[in-house]
């Protein structure tokens, strides 16, 4: 297994650059195809309009809009690209962007998305999350910040024996199996015959062995169940240059009671994370 198609998220912001560098690097890395998505968003028709209101001037302003920011983000990518031989896709689409990238992504290996801004008028969680839930794809996430230095050296993968973790593993090995060292971190675990064996995270570590991952196992405790916090500051501790985890889907009474792991890590980032459901 390798990846051959990956998807970037494309649009005229300022992270767009910072993704692209990412796509560009795993795309040159593992022999893929790029495929740059834009999306269009459908015009919006106000609620409330008086009588005798004309839409053509909020309906060319879109357009124009729309146009405008198309054409900056098709200029980002081709700059992205510049001087380097990668076989490339430019995919413009009208859409809702969570829709676009999930349809799309189910015919690629991996897609590229940017951290969502706190204030994005998307599904709660926002695109990372809708995306990697409703396209059954590996989504691997790029923070505000960018990255300081190239993607998979050093892996921590987040392991709690269940079903998400193991997909995330899964669809995370060809990263892994290239890596220089991966960190299987084990939080807080429970030995149950369902879950976690008589030593934690042993059983994935040798899974992962056999396909020649250099694997160590580190088991830690989270201060007050703070354990997306717990994962951030070992990934620090460890230089990490990428998280790789399972995308929980919960209620939302439920996440609120956990504490939401997932959500932790997404608005609190600060090296890319892959995530798969």
């Amino acid at each position: 297994m390798s990846f051959k198609t990956i998807i970037v998220q494309c649009d005229s912001g300022a992270a767009t650059p910072r993704r692209l560098e990412v796509a560009t690097q795993l795309a040159d890395r593992f022999g893929a195809s790029l495929v740059g998505v834009h999306a269009t968003p459908p015009f919006g028709v106000p609620l409330f309009v008086g009588d005798g209101f004309s839409m053509a001037p909020l309906l060319k302003a879109y357009e124009e809009g729309a146009a405008a920011s198309k054409a900056a983000s098709r200029k980002l990518f081709d700059q992205a690209l510049k001087g380097k031989h990668l076989p490339t896709e430019w995919r413009p689409i009208d859409g809702r962007l969570n829709d676009v990238l999930a349809v799309c992504g189910r015919y690629a290996d991996l897609l590229v998305v940017g951290q969502s801004q706190v204030d994005d008028a998307t599904e709660p969680g926002g695109v990372p999350e809708a995306v990697a839930l409703a396209s059954g794809r590996p989504v691997l996430v790029v923070p505000f910040i960018g990255v300081e230095k190239p993607v998979g050296q050093v892996v921590m993968l987040c392991w709690n024996a269940s079903r998400e973790s193991a997909r995330a593993a899964t669809d995370a090995l060809p990263i892994l199996k290239a890596a220089q060292k991966v960190i299987v971190l084990v939080v807080e675990p429970k030995v149950t015959p369902e879950g976690h064996g008589e030593e934690p995270g042993a059983d994935a570590a040798a899974w992962l062995a056999r396909h020649g991952v250099k694997v160590t196992v580190q088991r830690d405790v989270a201060p007050d169940a703070d354990v997306g916090n717990t994962i951030l500051s070992r990934a620090a501790d460890e230089d990490v240059d990428l998280i790789v985890m399972g995308l929980y889907g919960h209620s939302r009474l439920r996440e609120m009671m956990l504490g939401g792991v997932s959500r932790t890590m997404l608005s609190s980032m600060t090296v890319p994370v892959l995530m798969a459901h």
